[in-house]
């Protein structure tokens, strides 16, 4: 007789990856091991530093958070089909996060030593489970890792694109061993591989290895003094060598290295330890042969020397886009790496540009990104919203300042253009003299703005006021925010004519909860994210974060995050709305990719069930954010 409830468990689990990748027989049998856990709201499942448990989760029913206990900041929420807690899977360490039910929440706990062996077994399981636990290891507000681009350091900390060819690709390995005898002692050892800048060395017997010390072990066995520099090789290498045959693959590789976690391979002719080594192959080599990592794209910019040049790194990044969305990592991150990325080209447009200029620029300047870009949330090819601020120069150098940042500012312009970013069709760029002045210039047009709030005052105020350096002179762009702050301050005014325009986008659900789609046009029957979920969210982030004059953050799921800090007792609904909105970004972001445009309008017959579901539940913080500004700046006043 069928246990019918591991048969439920069964057919809720093979809709969602690792778990789409086992065959049914394999899955009812691992069913049948799983335990239902139960937990209430606000209930921990593990806390930060606890000892690693036998299993990890999957969400059921509810949501989980994911936090750093001693920020209070949630990184990720578990939604139903997410997994989570696969430290113990894939690293034996005490969990670096905790993970608290976010609401009423049904999970099934996966035990590890059942499911191990199916990961080692089955290449995409093994696959997908590096790349979530990838994405739910670092933290991106630590100290450590802030400003670090998302996979320098770890393969399993390093991500992949959805590229399957990379199953079937040679692996480039080191031909240059570097070896010593079970003799030679760790202080010679050192001098050797610091003079030939590895981080492995192979001892050898009669040409064939019979051990390896890396990097690691020498701070782990030396460095703490456990022995003494003069112990010999032998005594403290690892034994005996983990060897393959030199016709491997990227994804064998990766493999290999997860299933013994270790992060050098051997390479032998027959892939034994009974012949020659042929060569050594790193984490560091698996992660250049990814291609796509954001490391490698950096350093792929800094090489060009024309603009035509960076073009085909932009599709890269694309690509990159399209395999983080596939492989389900967490929206913080995928921001927060494509920003980076996207910010790296525009930075060497204005260094190409500027090389292109007869002489260097007369005056201090910044190149300001604004709109979607400022914000750090432009994951698509949409148009430019940009503008440039120069120090005040002397009245008789005006002019010729003036002309200089504007051909400098059509030159950068029209080379965003070449790499795939449409000129804006309201021209809000800045080779428009409008979107490049002086400080003193920029403060005149604020301060009109702030004084006379006019309907498209506050407009060009919603564009502006998201700002963010992207290049140059970062002090002027200090005193411009000082400037807005301190003149919004004396015109509180100006808070209700921004929150009365952040309350006129139209609302994304009718009465009873069906979606509101666009009644004609070329758009007709779709959904319009960015003006009915995306904006309201973000206009709200915006009018809240100035009233507490708040400078430097412009991304609106971070504004939500630092509101949560500021305002204890809104802080629920501010984490609400900050998951809503990366949820919402995800959402239109993947149509986007999916249509080759700016994902803006959504075709709801594409979505799936769950993802409806998933998109409707984001309305709800819409309304009561809404609501709490409306009431705070008292909008019923302004007539």
């Amino acid at each position: 007789m069928k246990n019918t409830i591991s048969q439920r468990v069964a057919d809720f689990l093979k809709s969602y990856p690792p778990f789409n990748f086992l065959h049914q027989k394999d899955l009812e049998k691992l069913s049948e091991q799983i335990s239902i856990i139960y937990k209430e709201k606000d209930a921990v499942i593990f806390a930060e530093n606890d000892k690693t448990h036998d299993s990890f989760y999957v969400v059921h029913k509810g949501a989980v958070a994911l936090k750093k206990s001693t920020k209070n900041t949630v990184l990720d929420m578990c939604d139903e089909g997410d997994i989570f807690g696969l430290r113990p899977l894939l690293a034996q360490e005490n969990y670096i996060m905790e993970a608290v039910a976010h609401e009423e929440s049904i999970l099934y706990a996966i035990p590890i030593a059942v499911f191990k062996p199916y990961a080692l077994e089955n290449r995409n399981v093994g696959n997908f489970l590096i790349e979530s636990y990838a994405s739910n290891t670092r933290n991106p507000y630590s100290d450590i890792h802030k400003d670090k681009l998302y996979g320098d350091d770890d393969l399993n900390e390093n991500l992949q694109t959805s590229n399957h060819s990379f199953d079937l690709t040679p692996i480039k390995y080191s031909k240059k061993i570097v070896t010593c005898s079970p003799s030679t002692t760790v202080k010679d050892i050192a001098k050797i591989m610091g003079k030939k800048k590895v981080g492995a060395i192979l001892i050898v017997d009669e040409m064939l290895p019979i051990g390896i010390l890396t990097d690691k072990d020498l701070r782990n066995k030396i460095v703490t003094g456990d022995f003494p520099i003069t112990t010999t090789a032998e005594t403290i290498m690892t034994k005996p060598v983990i060897t393959y045959p030199k016709k491997m693959t990227v994804t064998e590789a990766q493999m290999a290295m997860m299933k013994s976690d270790i992060s050098h391979l051997c390479l032998t002719k027959d892939g034994t330890v009974n012949t020659k080594a042929v060569g050594i192959l790193s984490k560091h080599d698996v992660m250049v042969a990814l291609g796509n990592n954001p490391a490698v794209l950096i350093k792929a910019l800094k090489r060009t020397k024309k603009i035509k040049e960076i073009k085909p790194i932009r599709n890269q990044i694309m690509q990159l886009l399209q395999g983080y969305l596939d492989q389900n990592i967490p929206m913080t991150l995928i921001t927060k790496i494509i920003t980076e990325l996207n910010e790296a080209c525009t930075t060497r447009v204005i260094e190409i540009c500027l090389d292109k200029m007869n002489s260097p620029p007369p005056a201090k300047f910044a190149w300001l990104a604004m709109g979607s870009q400022g914000r750090g949330e432009q994951m698509l090819h949409t148009d430019q919203d940009n503008a440039i601020v120069y120090e005040n120069v002397n009245e008789v150098f005006r002019d010729e300042t003036r002309v200089y940042f504007q051909k400098f500012a059509g030159l950068v312009n029209k080379g965003l253009f070449e790499i795939g970013y449409d000129y804006c069709p309201a021209e809000m760029m800045a080779s428009n003299p409008k979107w490049c002045m002086s400080l003193d210039e920029w403060k005149s047009q604020v301060h009109h703005w702030i004084t006379n709030p006019g309907k498209n005052e506050v407009l060009l105020s919603f564009i502006f006021f998201d700002y963010s350096s992207t290049y140059g002179d970062t002090e002027i762009v200090s005193q411009l925010s000082d400037y807005i702050f301190e003149t919004i301050k004396a015109n509180p005014i100006f808070y209700m004519h921004l929150v009365s325009g952040a309350l006129q986008s139209p609302s994304p659900t009718g009465f009873f909860r069906q979606f509101l789609v666009e009644q004609d046009g070329a758009n007709k029957d779709n959904f319009d994210i960015k003006r009915r979920a995306l904006m309201p969210l973000t206009d709200a982030a915006r009018v809240l974060i100035l009233s507490h004059s708040v400078k430097g953050i412009s991304n609106t799921a971070e504004r939500f995050e630092k509101l949560a800090e500021l305002e204890p007792n809104n802080r629920e609904l501010y984490l609400s709305c900050s998951y809503s909105f990366k949820a919402l970004l995800k959402f239109r972001t993947k149509q986007g990719l999916l249509h080759h445009d700016s994902g803006q309008f959504i075709e709801l017959e594409s979505l799936t069930k769950m993802e409806k579901i998933k998109l409707k539940r984001t309305f709800k913080t819409i309304k009561e954010l809404q609501e709490l500004i409306s009431v705070r700046f008292n909008i019923s006043n302004l007539v």
